[in-house]
C-alpha cells in the first residue's frame, strides 16, 4: 500500500512539473503564434480597440489637419519635395522609441497584426501612453531637462524622489502648467515634497540654499525655451539675445537675468522644514557698476502678465503657465517635438528667439495646446497623427539637409545610448519588457542597460546630439558582454533559441528575427540569402545567433528612421 502512494505521490509530482513546463513553454511561444491572425481573437481585439482608434482620431482631426496644412505651405514656400507615408511598422517604431526608449517587442507585433491596417497606429499609441514604461522613460528624460544629471548633495537632493514623481504625474496625465507651477512655487523637504528637488538640486552650488543664477539659467531654457545665460555677465552686445517682442525687440540686459533671479531668493532654507517662502532678498554688482544694487523680481517681457501681488515665486509661477505667454508654450512643445523625433524642430530645443519667426507648426501646436487645457498627452496624440511623424525616411528624389530640416522626410537621428540598450534588450526577448516582467528578467535588464550605457558614454543633458557613432562604440556592440549574452542559444530567455524551437522553417526563421530586431519584414533579397545560409550549415541554432548578432550590430538598429 506504502509503494502504491508513493508511486501516486511520485505521479502527481511529475504531472504538476509537466503542467508547469507546458505552461512555460505556451508563454515563451505565445509571440511565435500566427494564430493571432486569424478566428476569434481578431474579431475580438477589433471591436475593443475599434472604438478607442475612432475617439482618438475625431478628438485631434480639425487639430491634425491644420498641422498638416501647415506643414505642406512650408514646403511649398521652400520648394521642397516631400517623401511618402511610412509603413504602419516604422511609425509604430518611432512611437516606441519616443515614449518607452525602445524598439517593439515580437509580442506588440503580432498583437497589432490582428487589427485592420488603419487602427495599428493609433492602437499603439494609446497601448503606450497608458504603458508604465512610459510614465517612467518619459520622467527620466524630463529629469534631465528639469535637473540635470549631477547627484548633487545627497542629504538634500533627492533625484531618484524627483523621477518617481514625474513617472506619477505622467501617470495621471497632470496638466502641463500645473507641474510647472508646483515646480516653481514647491515648499517642503525634497523626500516629502519631490517637486522640491527642482530647487534643492542645485543646493550644492549656494552653500544648502537654493542657487537663483542656476534657476534663472534652468527656468529660461527649459519653460520659457531661451537662452539668456550670457546676460548673467554682460548686457548682449552681438544681437544674440533679443527680447520684447518681435515688433518692438530689444537687446537684453543684464538686468533681465538677474531680475528673473530674484525670484529665487525667495526660496528660504529653514531646516527641518526645508524650503519656505520668504522675501526677495538679492543684490548683484552689475558690470562697470562700483557697488552692489538690490534687484527687484521682474520678468523679461510680458510685463503686463505677472501678477502685482503674491508670493514672489508664485508670481512667476503665474506669469510662466499664462494661456497668452506664447513663448512659454512654443517652449513646452518644443520638447515634446524633440522627445518625438529624436531631434528639435528649429536649431535647439531651447533657443526660441523672441524676435524670430519660428516654424508655422510649432506656433499652431502652442495655440492648440494651450486652447485644449494643457494636455500633454492631447499633444502628443496631435504631433504622432500628423504628416510630418508619419512620412518616409526615404524617397525617390535626391535628400537634402533642407528636406530633413523641413521634415519633408523624417530626419535619421541616431538613438541615445539608453535606447540602443534598451533596443537590443527588447529585441532579445520574445515579450515585453516591462515591469511586469520576472524580477530576474527585470534585473537583467537594469543591471545589462546601466553597464551598456556607462561603457556606451552617456551624453548627459545634452539630449539631442546627433554626432556619428564612434569606433569604441562599435567595438562594444560588437565584442561586449551584453550582446554576447543576448544572441546566445537560451532556452527560457532569449530570442534566437525560441525562433530555433518553433519557427515553422529557415523563411520564417529570417521573418521573426527580423520583426524582433529591427521591426520590419526582410526584403526578399535579404531573406533569400540569409535562409540560404541558414539552410546550408548542419548548426542551425549557431546560425540564427549569428542572425540576429548581424542585425543588431547593423547601421539600421542604432538610428531612428
Amino acid at each position: 500500500m506504502s509503494n502504491l502512494k508513493k508511486i501516486a505521490s511520485a505521479s502527481l509530482r511529475w504531472s504538476w512539473l509537466a503542467l508547469l513546463v507546458l505552461f512555460a513553454f505556451g508563454y515563451l511561444v505565445s509571440g511565435l503564434s500566427e494564430q493571432a491572425r486569424r478566428g476569434k481573437r481578431r474579431s475580438s481585439a477589433d471591436s475593443e480597440s475599434r472604438p478607442i482608434a475612432n475617439a482618438v482620431h475625431g478628438e485631434t482631426r480639425g487639430s491634425v489637419e491644420q498641422i498638416d496644412e501647415d506643414w505642406n505651405r512650408s514646403l511649398t514656400s521652400l520648394g521642397l519635395e516631400r517623401a511618402d507615408s511610412a509603413n504602419w511598422l516604422a511609425v509604430c517604431r518611432r512611437l516606441s522609441l519616443a515614449l518607452v526608449g525602445n524598439g517593439l517587442s515580437l509580442e506588440e507585433i503580432r498583437v497589432l497584426e490582428q487589427l485592420e491596417e488603419p487602427q495599428r497606429e493609433r492602437v499603439h499609441l494609446e497601448n503606450l501612453l497608458g504603458d508604465p514604461r512610459f510614465h517612467h522613460y518619459w520622467a527620466e528624460r524630463w529629469s534631465r531637462f528639469l535637473v540635470g544629471t549631477d547627484g548633487g548633495q545627497f542629504i538634500l537632493y533627492r533625484r531618484r524622489r524627483f523621477r518617481i514623481w514625474l513617472a506619477e504625474v505622467f501617470a495621471v496625465n497632470e496638466r502641463y502648467d500645473r507641474l510647472v507651477r508646483e515646480l516653481l512655487t514647491a515648499e517642503g523637504l525634497g523626500t516629502d515634497k519631490p517637486q522640491v528637488n527642482f530647487l534643492t538640486a542645485t543646493f550644492d552650488s549656494n552653500d544648502g540654499s537654493a542657487d537663483p543664477i542656476r534657476l534663472a539659467a534652468r527656468t529660461s531654457r527649459v519653460f520659457l525655451g531661451l537662452r539668456i545665460d550670457c546676460l548673467q555677465c554682460h548686457n548682449d552686445f552681438l544681437g544674440n539675445v533679443n527680447l520684447g517682442d518681435a515688433d518692438n525687440p530689444r537687446e537684453g540686459l543684464q538686468t533681465d537675468f538677474h531680475q528673473l533671479a530674484a525670484f529665487f531668493t525667495s526660496a528660504k532654507t529653514s531646516g527641518l522644514q526645508g524650503v519656505r517662502n520668504g522675501e526677495v532678498d538679492y543684490s548683484y554688482k552689475y558690470l562697470d557698476e562700483e557697488q552692489e544694487t538690490d534687484v527687484e523680481a521682474s520678468v523679461p517681457f510680458l510685463p503686463e502678465l505677472l501678477p502685482e501681488n503674491g508670493e514672489p515665486r508664485q508670481r512667476l509661477a503665474t506669469w510662466v503657465t499664462h494661456p497668452r505667454n506664447q513663448q512659454a508654450a512654443r517652449a513646452a512643445v518644443s520638447h515634446v517635438w524633440a522627445l518625438m523625433f529624436g531631434r528639435p524642430m528649429g536649431d535647439a530645443v531651447d533657443n526660441l528667439p523672441l524676435d524670430e519667426p519660428c516654424h508655422p507648426m510649432l506656433n499652431t501646436l502652442a495655440e492648440d495646446f494651450v486652447s485644449h487645457g494643457f494636455n500633454l498627452r492631447r499633444l502628443i496624440r496631435v504631433i504622432a497623427a500628423s504628416q510630418a511623424f508619419r512620412v518616409d525616411s526615404r524617397a525617390e528624389f535626391e535628400i537634402t539637409p533642407e528636406h530633413e530640416h523641413a521634415f519633408a522626410v523624417f530626419p535619421l537621428v541616431r538613438l541615445r545610448p539608453e535606447q540602443v540598450a534598451g533596443s537590443i534588450i527588447q529585441a532579445a526577448r520574445i515579450k515585453k519588457t516591462d515591469r511586469d516582467s520576472s524580477l530576474f528578467l527585470q534585473l537583467i535588464t537594469l543591471t545589462g542597460a546601466n553597464d551598456f550605457v556607462t561603457q556606451y558614454g552617456d551624453i548627459g543633458e545634452d539630449e539631442f546630439n546627433s554626432d556619428s557613432i564612434t569606433i569604441t562604440q562599435r567595438l562594444l556592440m560588437m565584442n561586449g558582454n551584453l550582446l554576447g549574452d543576448l544572441v546566445d542559444f537560451n532556452p527560457l530567455l532569449n530570442t534566437s533559441a525560441h525562433v530555433g524551437m518553433f519557427a515553422r522553417d529557415s523563411s520564417h526563421v529570417v521573418e521573426t528575427v527580423y520583426l524582433c530586431a529591427l521591426n520590419r519584414y526582410p526584403t526578399t533579397v535579404e531573406k533569400q540569402h540569409f535562409v540560404s545560409r541558414i539552410d546550408c550549415t548542419e548548426n542551425s541554432s549557431e546560425a540564427i545567433e549569428d542572425l540576429l548578432w548581424v542585425l543588431l550590430n547593423s547601421s539600421e538598429l542604432a538610428w531612428n528612421h
